[in-house]
């Protein structure tokens, strides 16, 4: 399976503007630009991007774990944090709410250490990932 996007910018890196375009059209011409990157202009940026991916990723991730151990989480909600200095994406944080009955803490805390090192966003991430979980 081979999954794409598209990005097509215009102009130079400070003054210039780009669209991004997603095989499923979720993102279609989406803008993003230096302001909407190092700003707060109006657009996404990859750094939010990939933000979006690793939360999805491992979220997703985290509901096969805990079924494989028996539980069905009602829940999950995760807030993934990348952060990005020095021109280099150097960590992702991810912080999850799950409200899984039945489930001990210490068992939560397993599933959420196995998703965050095996999702496959984890694995494509050459940077420092960390994790941390509640329960509601």
């Amino acid at each position: 399976m081979i999954r794409n996007a598209t990005a097509v910018w215009n102009g130079s890196g400070k003054e210039g503007n780009g669209k991004l375009t997603t095989q499923s059209t979720v993102l279609k011409d989406t803008q993003y630009s230096y302001l909407s990157r190092f700003e707060n202009g109006i657009g996404t940026n990859p750094e939010e991007l990939v933000a979006a991916a690793h939360a999805g990723c491992f979220t997703m991730k985290l509901s096969f774990v805990l079924g494989e151990a028996g539980f069905t989480p009602e829940s999950l909600e995760t807030k993934c944090g990348i952060t990005f200095e020095n021109g280099a994406v150097t960590k992702s944080h991810l912080t999850v709410t799950g409200k899984v009955p039945g489930i001990s803490k210490e068992k939560f805390d397993e599933a959420v250490k196995n998703a965050e090192q095996n999702c496959p966003i984890s694995k494509l991430l050459n940077t420092e990932i960390s994790a941390e979980g509640t329960l509601a």
